[in-house]
């Protein structure tokens, strides 16, 4: 039996490459086709297939470097989230659920990870009894280290960057890796120190090098003891690298005192072997009782006995002729650490271009996943800024003047006095347009069709919590029926999902309440939309005429004056209409060249200079994105430029109502003419306000029906796995529960034969953050441990209430 430390791979499992491949191009290049990429998928699929079933052979070595330079070039091009669930299980529990990342640069944590383990697992299968094996151990174990030293310096950063905050695997994490990387330089010098005893190297040198045997076992320790992993490792192996660790300093100290002895310093002697005795004991006592591997025992014996047989010599020798002073161990000289192992990383991890070539590279002609981002986030831009700059600003200004108009009674005070009788054509065109479009018949369906959206989208909201509460109930059967289980009740897991719900039903209500503001807007302006819709005959039968002579209200200086300020009035009042009219075309102009704007060749020629295996970014086409979408600026110019016109007009309108309204005679037939001609247009403005709140009701709905399907589909892909965990715990406790009969007596201390239950629990892969979740669900609360039916603590014991059920 060895008395090193293989490290375990980490197993991994067939996932649907192909299809999850296909799909993403399908979705995010529409320029090109899946099957133009058969090979790239077809090799990808190759490689892994390799890690799959890999095995421990030299031959395995140059598989897993090929298959991750591929992977570093294939992150240039593809995001890490291509919607590939990668699960790889736990490295000391393999049978155990694996942990499921939607994660490339999980896949290549995961390939250097069992790449780093295919190392350690040759270096301990090498012959440490020639010196042939020694050296080839000592590599392995060294490159074992480097690649290590590399995950955490470069795959173990880029995933918890893609990854959101506190959610990277454990094992994955610096003081999971960085431990592993002080254990593999701590059995390679362990090789070396080994390598020196059999080539009978000085006692001073041996000793040095076994002081640094101990410093990287402690290294190692120091790292793994850390809060957050200290569960993940067997105590077994804690057990057997704190023996080392205390072995090897006995071993240094030892060593040291043969060379004390040489030079004659009798009483350093017997104060170093004293010291030797009382680490090495300390030793044997961790290796007992922690579980250390046999060899790992007998060796620490080994360096026990022989160290206590020279105690006895020196002490004797001392006593009868030397009579040296013994000094304290606090007074001995440091014993210097002389370091021959160190980290080294293939040359093929460091150049992945080197391995793979530029001919080979898999996907090297598809567009890089950062050119597309830049590309969309450029389109998104665009369509922000037109309709932050340009849409809206041109609403705000065309509704400032209609305000402005509607609280002066323009124009229907100037149509009432220019138009005794009759309907004026502004206001016959308006009702012409309602009376085409059916316009009460539309608003009601529109209506009709947000109310079925409405409740479709809540419906799909409650289907999701009702998975999730069907999910609940299971977890409560099975927490009563299973109490020791070691797994989060469902108040607990679902958090992130319960979260989300909320948010969600809150902007439900918020949409709620925004329809049936939209329906009290329609109630109160029905029937005066529904007058636009008469016929011209009648629609001017039901405005009041005036019609007094026109010479016997014109005929005084006064009239004239009315006159005059009505024409100037007109004339703003068309100034206003035209500039309306001119930030109309704009909108057109501006979605006609947003139409037709591609940057793509711009980000594509851009890509293609640079360097083929760079992670490119979308932050590297920033100056692109800010050049392409300057183009745009002379339109916000030209509105800031019409919004200061409109404001000195809609000015000199006031003015001149004010002189209008005071050179007027009172006429209590042009004033209800007025208010007749101000309400049926009023009426048409409400009714193209309400059919644009209808229309984007309808697409809220629309849009939101997609995103509560996917939260829908979420649950219950989380419930599955849920019930699949239950499933997997079920039959472990099964087991477990045949494999020890009820008269066993669990054993006092581990071996590793019979682990104990703490072990095996600790061995259990850490606890996820669940994917997210939706509105409204109840919290429930883990069952209270009840007495047997015969107990007496009924009486006194307080029940739970019963959970809340959702209506």
């Amino acid at each position: 039996m060895p008395n090193q430390l293989p490290v375990p791979f980490k197993k991994t499992y067939v996932v649907p490459l192909r299809e999850a491949v296909r799909e993403y191009i399908l979705t995010h290049y529409t320029d090109t086709h899946p099957d133009a990429y058969r090979w790239d998928i077809g090799q990808w699929e190759k490689l892994r297939a390799e890690v799959v079933s890999i095995t421990v052979h030299i031959d395995r070595v140059n598989a897993l470097i090929s298959y991750h330079a591929q992977l570093v070039f294939i992150l240039t091009k593809l995001p890490p989230d291509i919607g590939l669930e990668i699960p790889y299980a736990p490295v000391f529990n393999s049978s155990a659920l694996p942990e499921t990342y939607n994660n490339l640069v999980y896949e290549r944590a995961g390939v250097l990870f069992n790449l780093a383990a295919l190392y350690s697992q040759l270096g301990a299968a090498e012959d440490r009894t020639t010196p042939h094996g020694l050296k080839q151990a000592i590599k392995f174990y060294q490159n074992a280290a480097g690649t290590f030293n590399y995950l955490s310096a470069t795959a173990v950063p880029q995933l918890r960057g893609s990854l959101p905050p506190d959610d990277a695997p454990l094992e994955l994490t610096e003081p999971f890796v960085r431990g592993l990387e002080f254990l593999m330089l701590a059995q390679a010098q362990e090789c070396v120190w080994q390598r020196a005893v059999m080539d009978n190297y000085k006692n001073g040198l041996i000793a040095k090098l076994a002081a640094k045997v101990s410093s990287f076992y402690g290294s190692a320790l120091t790292h793994i003891k850390d809060a957050s992993i200290r569960h993940i490792f067997p105590s077994s192996w804690v057990a057997q690298m704190e023996t080392k660790s205390l072995h090897f300093q006995a071993a240094a100290q030892y060593r040291k005192s043969l060379e004390d002895l040489e030079a004659h310093k009798y009483g350093y002697e017997i104060s170093r072997l004293t010291e030797a005795q009382a680490l090495a004991k300390k030793g044997y006592e961790t290796a007992r009782r922690g579980g250390a591997t046999v060899p790992v025992q007998q060796d620490i014996k080994s360096l026990l006995d022989i160290v206590q047989k020279n105690i006895a010599r020196a002490e004797r020798d001392n006593d009868l002729i030397y009579h040296q002073d013994v000094p304290p161990a606090s007074a001995l000289p440091a014993i210097a650490e002389v370091a021959m192992a160190q980290p080294i990383v293939d040359p093929g991890l460091q150049d992945p271009k080197a391995v793979v070539g530029n001919d080979a590279v898999i996907f090297g002609e598809l567009l890089g996943w950062g050119a597309r981002l830049a590309i969309d986030i450029y389109t998104d831009r665009k369509q922000n800024w037109i309709k932050d700059e340009v849409m809206d600003r041109v609403r705000h200004l065309d509704n400032n003047i209609a305000s402005t108009l509607e609280r002066l009674n323009l124009p229907a005070a100037l149509d009432a006095l220019d138009r005794p009788i009759g309907l004026p054509p502004s206001l016959v065109k308006k009702a012409e347009e309602v009376r085409l479009e059916s316009g009460p018949e539309r608003v009601e369906t529109s209506i009709r069709d947000v109310q079925t959206l409405a409740k479709h989208v809540t419906a799909l909201l409650d289907e999701a919590m009702d998975i999730l509460d069907q999910e609940a109930d299971e977890d409560e059967a099975f927490r009563g029926s299973h109490s020791g289980a070691a797994r989060l009740p469902s108040h607990e897991a679902n958090k992130e999902l319960i979260e989300k719900a909320e948010k969600y039903r809150a902007i439900l209500q918020q949409a709620g309440d925004s329809d049936e503001l939209v329906r009290q807007k329609w109630e109160e302006w029905e029937d005066n939309i529904s007058q636009l819709t008469w016929s011209e005959a009648d629609l001017e039968a039901s405005i009041p005429s005036s019609t007094v002579p026109q010479s016997h209200r014109t005929a005084s200086a006064g009239g004239d004056l009315t006159r005059m300020h009505a024409r100037a009035l007109r004339v703003l009042l068309e100034k206003l209409d035209d500039m309306a009219k001119s930030r109309a075309d704009l909108v057109a102009r501006v979605k006609r060249l947003a139409a037709s704007d591609d940057i793509t060749p711009r980000i594509l020629k851009a890509a293609s200079g640079m360097e083929q295996w760079v992670n490119v970014q979308p932050a590297m086409f920033e100056d692109i994105l800010d050049e392409e979408l300057s183009k745009f600026d002379k339109f916000r110019a030209q509105l800031e430029e019409d919004a200061r016109k409109q404001e000195d007009i809609l000015k000199a309108v006031q003015e001149r109502h004010s002189a209008f309204v005071q050179s007027r005679q009172e006429d209590a037939v042009v004033k209800a003419r007025e208010r007749a001609l101000q309400s049926l247009d009023l009426a048409y403005h409400k009714y193209k306000e309400v059919v644009r709140n209808l229309e984007e009701g309808l697409k809220f709905y629309n849009d939101f029906a997609v995103i509560l399907s996917q939260f829908r589909d979420a649950c219950k892909e989380w419930v599955n796995q849920r019930r699949n965990e239950i499933s997997t715990l079920t039959r472990a406790m099964e087991e477990l529960t045949i494999s020890q009969p009820a008269s066993a007596t669990p054993p006092r201390a581990a071996t590793p034969e019979t682990p104990p239950a703490e072990a095996m629990q600790s061995e259990q892969p850490p606890a996820r953050a669940p994917p997210r979740r939706f509105p409204g669900h109840r919290v429930r609360t883990p069952r209270t441990a009840l007495p047997p039916p015969d107990s007496n603590e009924w009486e006194t014991m307080e029940l739970p209430m019963p959970s809340p059920r959702r209506g």
